[in-house]
């Protein structure tokens, strides 16, 4: 039995070179559990999500951040995704001239390889490609373009879990992955988590809505407000925001501990 979480963030204070965003950030993941992190515009949840993959605009300030064994800010983002981190950008960008197979096959073979595994023959990976492709975007057809080129939001939200099939990581991150999905690709998207659901795998779901988690249910849910977590509780605690709001939650929290 694993005793150690998977992800550890410790007092984590980070953000831009003048704006800090996080204020002393702490949680952590155990193996096999799926947390959300929900919370209203400006709170900082994508700043986390950036942080915890190393975008190089946001810089850390203090604290620390472990996954598994590993300190995950002494590490380039190549290197954070080589141990199985993932993030699902809220906003999938369109790779000019970066061809869909090639990158998926280097993504693939680059990360086998600094774990000590053995590349995907060619034909096997295509064939798991195409398989995915016909599954979560409809047809085979998008694996010929660019990355993203074409792609509408939807189909690239739908691409970034594409890849988190194929790659089989350790810690997932969604930011806000279930934004300006219909219900259709909602249900399609929280059904491809699920199949990677397990006992040694950790998933951050950051949103600002229930719906995904609707389908997702995940162990536990935290509220990010002004860069700190505030509270922390299982699945009813998204359902109560969905019901009344970040606003009452908020006031609730401030509230004199004789007024509860």
């Amino acid at each position: 039995m694993n005793q150690k979480p998977l992800l550890s963030i410790r007092n984590l204070h980070a953000g831009t070179e003048d704006h800090t965003i996080l204020k002393g950030v702490n949680l952590e993941i155990p193996h096999g559990e799926m947390h959300a992190l929900m919370g209203p515009n400006g709170s900082g949840k994508s700043t986390l999500a950036y942080v915890l993959a190393g975008h190089p605009e946001f810089q850390v300030f203090q604290g620390e951040v472990h996954l598994e064994e590993k300190n995950l800010l002494e590490l380039s983002p190549e290197e954070r995704a080589h141990l199985g981190l993932f993030l699902a950008f809220q906003h999938p960008v369109e790779l000019p001239g970066v061809s869909m197979i090639e990158f998926l096959r280097t993504a693939v073979n680059e990360t086998r390889a600094a774990q000590g595994k053995e590349p995907i023959p060619t034909t096997e990976l295509l064939k798991q490609i195409r398989t995915l492709a016909r599954e979560l975007l409809g047809s085979d057809e998008y694996i010929s373009r660019n990355v993203n080129e074409g792609f509408s939001g939807g189909e690239r939200k739908r691409n970034e879990i594409l890849q988190m099939l194929l790659l089989q990581p350790k810690m997932i991150i969604l930011d806000e992955t279930d934004s300006g999905l219909d219900i259709d690709g909602l249900k399609l998207i929280a059904r491809a988590v699920e199949r990677l659901r397990d006992n040694q795998r950790g998933f951050l779901v950051i949103t600002h809505y229930y719906r995904i988690l609707e389908f997702l249910k995940p162990d536990r849910v935290h509220l990010l407000v002004d860069g700190k977590i505030v509270a922390s509780g299982t699945y009813e605690l998204a359902v109560e925001v969905e019901r009344r709001g970040y606003e009452a939650i908020l006031q609730d929290l401030h509230a004199p501990t004789e007024s509860r």
